[in-house]
């Protein structure tokens, strides 16, 4: 149903700048929108889009004074967006309700209140699925494994026994929770396994992209911290410790029992050896190899991971090589002819 403008600004909690009657119908992005459609400018710094769009109203960061459009001005746009399309798309997501009739639920399986549960999923023995969680087709829930309620488990996850998922998590689909850790010993000239008997424990409001792969422990806990978010095709190996808040772009890396502190961000292809530290509110930039372990509030970028001003160094002096080859030719010419003229 449309919604008025002077209604949409005081949901948002933002300064409308144009007529409050205007009705919306829909969301759209600024390039795409027209008469009836609100849209969204995250940063100042694409302002010039404002000139050519055509939808009803933009809501804007306070930098912006005036389009010509109507415009909403607001401290964070994004923050906007997520009131915005609760508000407009309620049912944006049509979540499976009910249980559905080829479900595969064990006896000794609980069911919380509301739980919807899609077709062909198998829950064992002892399982239990909180209130308001939703469950996807074709999901496997493990032996013993719990889930806290408003939760969301997407097609095709496999999360295995004795898992302990908390409040308000999101699991995106292909992704496998408890799957044995890499273990193996030798020392007998073949790889025996080494069992995996620990567990995973996954606190509340954490996201799992789609395709991440989070190995169980081979003792007591591989655990990933309450607010954290993991990006699409994330490895994360086993009796690893991730705190709370941290973000891990997609195609990262963390080799077994390593630890990251609070508010850790990774960003893509960053790959972590075994057994390191990273301390509270560590940055590694993309594709970077972490090699060792390194104290809260650093910035390391490059393989080996390097401070950023260290490794700003190397890079200046990398785009110098050609020179420097350059120059030291000419002084090997140099005193090749000074020998020469000695003999």
């Amino acid at each position: 149903m449309p919604r008025k403008l002077i209604d949409i600004a005081r949901l948002v909690g933002g300064e409308l700048i144009g007529d409050g009657n205007i009705e919306i119908s829909e969301i759209r992005g600024i390039e795409e929108a027209n008469e009836g459609h609100i849209a969204f400018l995250l940063h100042a710094k694409f302002s010039k889009t404002l000139e050519a769009t055509m939808a009803s109203c933009v809501v804007v960061p306070q930098e912006i004074q005036k389009a010509k459009c109507a415009i909403i001005r607001t401290k964070n746009p994004s923050l906007a967006f997520v009131k915005l399309a609760d508000y407009l798309l309620p049912d944006r997501i049509p979540h499976p309700k009910g249980i559905h009739k080829t479900a595969v639920i064990a006896k000794g399986a609980s069911l919380g209140k509301n739980a919807g549960i899609g077709a062909y999923v198998v829950i064992s023995d002892k399982a239990v699925v909180g209130d308001n969680t939703v469950i996807y087709p074709f999901c496997y829930i493990g032996h013993g494994t719990e889930i806290g309620s408003d939760s969301i488990i997407y097609t095709n996850v496999s999360i295995r026994e004795k898992i302990k998922i908390g409040q308000r998590v999101i699991i995106h689909s292909g992704s496998v929770i408890g799957s044995d850790g890499f273990g193996y010993d030798n020392t007998t000239g073949s790889h025996i396994k080494i069992p995996q008997i620990g567990d995973v424990i996954i606190e509340d409001d954490v996201e799992i992209g789609a395709g991440v792969t989070i190995d169980r422990a081979k003792f007591a806990h591989t655990k990933i911290g309450k607010g954290t978010k993991i990006d699409n095709l994330v490895q994360i190996a086993h009796n690893v410790i991730i705190g709370e808040n941290c973000i891990l772009v997609a195609q990262c890396g963390i080799g077994g029992s390593s630890s990251l502190g609070k508010n850790v961000i990774l960003a893509g292809q960053a790959g972590l050896t075994d057994h390191i530290n990273l301390g509270d509110n560590v940055m590694a930039g993309g594709q970077s190899g972490v090699t060792k372990s390194f104290p809260s509030n650093s910035i390391i970028f490059g393989t080996p991971a390097k401070p950023l001003a260290a490794r700003k160094k190397i890079i200046a002096l990398e785009n110098k090589l050609p020179e420097i080859y350059e120059r030291l030719k000419e002084l090997e010419d140099k005193v090749n002819k000074d020998k020469c003229r000695k003999q």
